[in-house]
């Protein structure tokens, strides 16, 4: 097939030798990003910024001031926008049927660094005068119970896609989207390691943020047309935290012989039995889970989604976050 007369397998080649830049993205460095918070103040303490950190991650006040406190700034913009936009629409229908939430999707690989990206950024967005109400899950609670993942032979493929209850989580986005209140989510827990009986109440947010390894996945488009939704039709706006893998690698190290000393001395801890590992045992059993779970997870289900991220935020091996990539709109 041709495009403007020349064969599309020569057009991307010809374009690339011509210097011409076909990427979606805009490349920032740090301090280029940096140079984006303009006037916007910083809104958290030392000690709020202590209590949002994971374990061993770096979370500065530095990091906040060159890249968190720009993108909340680009973010509250984009939120502001869609706000007019659904106000103008719910004028143009004749109606005025409450607010729709700003759903920001989180994607990336275990141990980079997620929850602790998302906390920063649900702290900062709050304090906008635009999105007081800001909220967050993690779809680890749409895990299915680990008696249901053992009786289907997967519990050594949680965390992939086929170990979640995808229709439920599409049902919990659908009643966030169209403004439900009082939106019930699953808890899960990381001691026990499993699905538990609590639940947390989304109600009505300005902005919801939904963190996991999957959501920017999809599947096969169908041949007959029909509409599948995939997770990420429920985003307004979505972010990749990305890394090296053998970064990635070492930080999932590290942070299992952390655990030792923490989680894993719990008695309830579904991995107490690693609490008295030597160091030399624990690095080679978290070795050894990373190489045959997580890293292939990551190869096959979540690397794959990075280029669907609005936001991609590349981070060097201290766990700061040295390139931001921006999608051109």
């Amino acid at each position: 097939m041709a495009f403007g007369g020349e064969p599309m397998d020569q057009l991307v080649p010809n374009a690339l030798a011509n210097g011409t830049d076909l990427s979606p993205f805009r490349f920032f460095s740090r301090e280029e990003w940096a140079g984006l918070r303009a006037d916007t103040p910083l809104t958290l303490s030392e000690d709020e910024i202590v209590r949002l950190r994971g374990i061993n991650e770096r979370l500065s006040i530095d990091e906040i001031v060159a890249i968190y406190l720009p993108l909340s700034r680009l973010l509250s913009m984009y939120v502001r926008a869609a706000q007019g936009l659904h106000r103008a629409t719910q004028g143009f229908l004749g109606k005025s049927d409450g607010k729709m939430p700003y759903i920001i999707g989180l994607a990336g690989s275990v141990a980079v660094g997620k929850s602790t990206s998302a906390r920063a950024l649900q702290a900062l967005l709050a304090r906008w005068p635009n999105t007081p109400k800001v909220s967050l899950i993690t779809t680890d609670g749409f895990l299915y119970p680990n008696a249901y993942l053992t009786s289907q032979d997967l519990m050594d493929r949680k965390g992939f896609p086929e170990s979640y209850d995808l229709s439920a989580l599409l049902r919990f986005l659908y009643r966030i989207k169209a403004g439900e209140r009082d939106v019930e989510a699953p808890v899960y827990s990381h001691i026990v390691y499993d699905v538990t009986d609590e639940r947390v109440v989304i109600d009505r947010p300005d902005i919801l943020i939904v963190e996991g390894l999957n959501v920017l996945q999809t599947g096969r488009p169908p041949r007959d047309g029909k509409a599948i939704p995939f997770v990420s039709d429920f985003f307004d706006f979505s972010i990749y935290l990305d890394a090296e893998t053998d970064d990635i690698q070492r930080w999932y190290v590290n942070r299992f012989l952390s655990l030792r000393g923490t989680a894993f001395a719990k008695p309830e801890s579904y991995f107490n039995r690693y609490a008295t590992l030597s160091d030399e045992e624990a690095r080679e059993t978290a070795l050894s889970i990373w190489q045959s779970i997580n890293l292939v997870n990551l190869d096959e289900n979540v690397l794959p989604t990075r280029q669907r991220a609005d936001l991609i935020l590349r981070k060097g091996g201290d766990h700061g976050i040295d390139q931001v990539w921006l999608r051109k709109l």
